[in-house]
């Protein structure tokens, strides 16, 4: 094991290093409980989805710790999952077979950018201040999922705000509006918003005390005290129905079914959205492209995980292959991704909440084999994970997305040349509920405020062809 590892190289112990694992596992746990309550939401069966996430996050995690010797865990990634259903499934009109084939093929796309200098090429046609962009957005996007999860607002229009409906049986099944509607905050005058108030009120203390596992005690917290209040029913518990047999019997659903007729065969039927398809993979490549680079950066620079040559060599010309610790790092993060597509979920990605663990002391690979290893044991407890409200996992995403918007910090909002075209990727990205809609808005006003500056040759040709393609999507949507 101390050969295997290195540890005495990265000046670690066995001890620490199970420590540091235990440490992230209760600090990034809380997604055992998110991701089938956000996933199951687009028609995924929730068993299957809390089986698949298990799956994806072992393997993803072990192939870490084994194979690149880096002490980060990895599992669906918050933000990405809630792209996959409200805005691929409900907003695009997908299925979430076909927003599978997507996350497959962005696991792939991500493998050849690891392996070859493509990555150098996407990496600089991006501006900085645009990836801190990309970074918040997708926190005021997930933390917005979070309020109206909660039942935080209430909408309220007329008639003449409706543009189209749908209806059966005399009643409206579906209903579209336009701009006319007026959000406010909702009353608390009922037990599932009131419960939801308490966890967020709750978690919110927790986070910031800095406790431990803040955001998985306060799920839990807020699960119990749901029981006094009526919206937790302990009775309603179906443990058969719930059990790990069950869960790999559900998992037969969604194993595979990227490629299904339904998956892979319905996704390039229609050319008309073929446009619209490459944008929302690039959407889901993007950010979990820039997810993990900025994770691995943030924490590895200044823990000495990663050294300035792995830095550099993310970025050098002749960088392909893998060279140094990052890049192995990198291609374990895609492999992931596409192993969870095959199971049954979203992108799978490396968990910034690893900053605890190695806070603790983590090092090596030996962190991530223990994370590997409590998530594979979590599979025992379906039946409890069944049981939990979408009211204490509102707040959980609330909390995340507000830690996520600290990538604004490291944006010049003085300066409107940087500052135009990152509020529009961001706030685009909450507001349209869509986090390629808002890429496409940062992008399109990055090339604008360049030109208009005379500065068009700092436009990359990468991100020209993007916006081109960007802008062929919208004139499609607005034709059909």
């Amino acid at each position: 094991m101390e050969k295997f590892f290195k540890l005495k190289e990265q000046n670690t112990t066995v001890s620490t290093e199970i420590m540091a694992g235990v440490t992230t596992f209760f600090a990034m746990s809380y997604i055992l409980f998110v991701n089938p309550s956000v996933l199951s939401a687009s028609g995924m069966p929730f068993q299957a989805v809390f089986l698949a996430t298990i799956i994806a996050s072992v393997i993803g995690t072990l192939v870490m710790g084994l194979f690149a010797n880096v002490p980060y865990a990895q599992a669906p990634g918050m933000g990405l999952n809630a792209f996959f259903t409200y805005t691929v499934v409900f907003g695009l009109g997908y299925s979430w077979q076909e927003a599978l084939a997507m996350v497959f093929i962005c696991g792939i796309i991500n493998i050849l950018i690891t392996v070859t200098k493509i990555r150098k090429l996407i990496i600089h046609a991006i501006p900085e201040s645009m990836q801190h962009a990309i970074g918040g957005g997708i926190g005021i996007f997930v933390a917005y999922v979070g309020i109206k999860n909660a039942g935080l607002l209430a909408f309220s229009a007329d008639s003449a705000t409706i543009t189209s409906s749908v209806v059966e049986n005399g009643q409206a099944t579906s209903v579209a509006m336009n701009s006319g509607v007026v959000p406010a905050l909702a009353n608390f005058n009922n037990a599932p918003i009131l419960l939801a108030v308490i966890g967020l009120v709750l978690t919110t203390i927790l986070v910031v005390k800095n406790v431990r596992g803040a955001i998985l005690i306060g799920i839990v917290a807020t699960t119990v005290i749901g029981i006094p209040m009526g919206v937790v029913q302990l009775g309603a518990i179906d443990f058969q129905s719930n059990s790990l047999s069950s869960s790999i019997s559900e998992l037969g659903i969604t194993f595979g079914a990227a490629f299904g007729s339904e998956g892979m065969g319905a996704l390039f039927s229609d050319s008309s959205k073929l446009p619209q398809v490459l944008m929302t993979i690039l959407a889901f490549s993007l950010s979990d492209t820039f997810d993990t680079i900025g994770t691995f950066i943030g924490t590895g620079r200044r823990t000495g995980i990663f050294s300035k040559e792995d830095e550099l060599a993310l970025e050098a010309s002749n960088s392909r292959g893998f060279k140094t610790k990052m890049d192995r790092a990198l291609f374990a993060d895609a492999i992931a991704t596409s192993i969870g597509a095959i199971f049954g979920t979203s992108n799978t990605t490396t968990f910034v909440e690893s900053a605890a663990g190695i806070g603790a002391g983590g090092r090596t690979g030996l962190t991530s084999v223990v994370v590997a290893a409590l998530f594979a044991l979590s599979s025992l407890f379906s039946p409890l994970i069944a049981v939990v409200p979408g009211q204490a996992t509102a707040p959980a995403l609330i909390l995340v997305g507000v830690m996520m918007m600290g990538s604004f910090a490291d944006i010049n909002w003085l300066d409107l040349e940087e500052a135009v075209p990152a509020f529009f990727a961001s706030i685009f990205m909450g507001l349209c509920y869509s986090i390629s809609y808002g890429i496409a808005a940062g992008f399109i006003f990055y090339a604008i405020v360049k030109v208009v500056k005379g500065k068009a040759s700092e436009v990359s040709p990468v991100l020209w062809i993007v916006n081109l393609l960007f802008i062929l999507n919208f004139v499609i949507l607005a034709v059909l």
